[in-house]
């Protein structure tokens, strides 16, 4: 019965990893997960595809059904760097804080592709430096 179960999951894992999610002009070049704690991805697009869209779609406009994911797409919100370093560092409401499972350089590198995709065109990039002092500020959940 075991054999068949971990058949089931190997069988399951294959089939999602041979189609992966593609947003914008994210590359196809990033692994299919990431291992344990920390997310592997790198670059923007790639942690977007992977670790983003999961819940706000891979065109950033959001879902409903289980739950409710925010639309990133042409979002006013996204304007605000401070905005961005909050929700990653800290999670609003029911999302956790994802930059935690990430490096400074990941969160900048994801904040500043949301921001100059999907309708968004913000300046002012934010830095590994920039994410480094808000994360010192951030207050945990």
């Amino acid at each position: 019965m075991r054999l068949v179960a971990l058949g089931a999951v190997a069988l399951i894992a294959s089939a999602t990893a041979a189609s992966p999610v593609l947003a914008d002009d994210a590359s196809s070049k990033s692994p299919a997960m990431s291992r344990g704690w920390e997310f592997a991805e790198q670059g923007g697009a790639d942690l977007f595809r992977n670790v983003c869209a999961a819940c706000h779609q891979v065109d950033a406009k959001g879902a409903v059904g289980a739950g409710a994911y925010p639309s990133l797409a042409e979002d006013q919100k996204l304007a605000s760097t401070d905005f961005m370093l909050t929700v990653l560092l800290s999670g609003p409401s029911n999302m956790p804080a994802l930059g935690e499972m990430m490096s400074d350089a990941q969160v900048a590198d994801v904040i500043n592709y949301v921001r100059t995709h999907f309708g968004n065109s913000y300046p002012g990039a934010v830095s590994a430096a920039d994410v480094a002092a808000a994360r010192r500020l951030a207050t945990p959940r």
